[in-house]
């Protein structure tokens, strides 16, 4: 399956790290973030990746060019004129993309069995995908409520006491979903999860291993001890 990685953000929350770099290239243990990320879905057995791109995004592209480095294939989808939102960015994409793909953020680590979450999407023949984890206001606001297999309410915005889980950062879709997102518009990526409620067409796929995510200092910090202790070339589990 397809992996979109969404690395176009300001990412203002990180300055002045990413006063020159985008936040996806900002290094740990002399690696960029983004390799960390690329390095864990390759080993999981994903060879085809998309790279959406904004701010930044040269410098992804001089480093990690087509991914033969890498033993994968890197295609690219830039927004040049103006940003277009994590939503509007895969809409942009659209005719690069594959008839499924796995969409996850670019400052996100997440490592859990993506073939039992890709198995359970095909079983239940549904439209897209939302993994979650029990978060319960541990690390962020919780925003997910779930019934069932299903996603009924998600809002990052203005959570709810009901609401016990966190979307953890990785979604699969088919391509028709992109139908439902504006073209040519700012659209964040929960809005796409939102309409899809509507027509109860999103599945919840508990992850049970938290996640780890570079969008804040305090989470850069905490993924940079997360490294030290477990991604060294002698700790890496294939």
């Amino acid at each position: 399956m397809q992996v979109v990685i969404l690395c176009g953000g300001k990412a203002t929350r990180l300055y002045p790290l990413t006063k020159k770099n985008p936040k996806s290239m900002v290094l740990i243990k002399g690696k960029p973030f983004l390799e960390y990320q690329i390095e864990l879905l390759r080993k999981r057995g994903f060879k085809s990746f998309l790279l959406c791109i904004g701010k930044g995004g040269t410098q992804i592209k001089k480093f990690f060019k087509d991914g033969k480095k890498w033993g994968i294939q890197i295609k690219y989808s830039e927004e040049k004129k103006k940003l277009l939102g994590t939503g509007g960015a895969i809409k942009n994409a659209e005719r690069l993309l594959e008839k499924e793909f796995l969409v996850i953020y670019g400052d996100s680590y997440v490592d859990f069995d993506f073939v039992k979450a890709i198995k359970f999407f095909h079983q239940n023949n549904k439209m897209g995908l939302m993994t979650v984890y029990k978060n319960n206001n541990k690390i962020e606001p919780s925003n997910v409520e779930i019934r069932g297999k299903h996603v009924i309410a998600y809002d990052k915005k203005n959570p709810d006491s009901k609401m016990k889980y966190i979307d953890y950062g990785v979604s699969i879709f088919r391509k028709e979903v992109l139908k439902l997102v504006p073209s040519k518009k700012f659209c964040d990526l929960s809005y796409l999860h939102k309409e899809l409620i509507k027509q109860q067409q999103l599945l919840a796929y508990l992850v049970s291993k938290r996640y780890y995510q570079i969008g804040t200092l305090e989470g850069l910090e905490e993924f940079k001890q997360y490294a030290q202790k477990f991604l060294t070339k002698s700790k890496i589990k294939c």
